[in-house]
């Protein structure tokens, strides 16, 4: 006789409520880190296959979503380190039907987070739009505070200098 397994447990019921709670919000912070939506769903995708396997552990004892930050954020850098660096264009050869986008910043400061430094533009996306304390962002990233203030006011002057040339407002645009 062969015998049923349970096809979800309490672990997995939780794990499918934080990732269908936190999908966009994920989505959109792997997009501003990696500056490409393919790029961005494959890095939460691959993200999430390794949170789901630490999940008991992850949901026990960590910030669940900390920890996905962490992720995203290692997950960018290591792709960067690895030197698979692409030439993003405007405009794609094909265009695909049209997709529901979650809120995300103008253009030109999407085109000036990807003149950042990896690090940098983590702490901006974090910081900005993740709306995490320099606190957390210094969790996220396993580094100092002191560190995060430092990338992060690098990271605006270098923001401010290349928005003020298109003429926009970088405190209406970041908060």
């Amino acid at each position: 006789m062969i015998e049923e397994i349970p096809s979800s447990t309490s672990s997995d019921d939780s794990y499918i409520a934080f990732v269908r709670r936190s999908w966009q919000r994920n989505l959109t912070t792997a997009r501003l880190l990696t500056g490409d939506p393919h790029r961005a769903e494959e890095l939460l995708q691959d993200c999430l296959v390794k949170l789901y396997q630490r999940w008991r552990r992850v949901s026990r004892f960590d910030d669940p979503q900390a920890y996905l930050y962490r992720m995203l954020v290692n997950g960018n850098l290591s792709r960067w380190r690895r030197g698979s660096r692409e030439l993003l264009v405007a405009e794609s050869p094909e265009r695909a039907a049209p997709q529901t986008q979650p809120h995300l910043p103008d253009e030109a400061l999407r085109t000036a987070l990807l003149t950042l430094s990896p690090r940098q533009r983590a702490v901006v996306v974090l910081r900005h739009y993740a709306d995490l304390s320099e606190k957390e962002t210094a969790a996220a990233l396993k580094c100092s505070v002191g560190a995060v203030k430092a990338h992060q006011h690098r990271a605006l002057a270098r923001l401010r200098d290349l928005l003020s040339e298109t003429h926009m407002n970088l405190e209406r645009v970041i908060r």
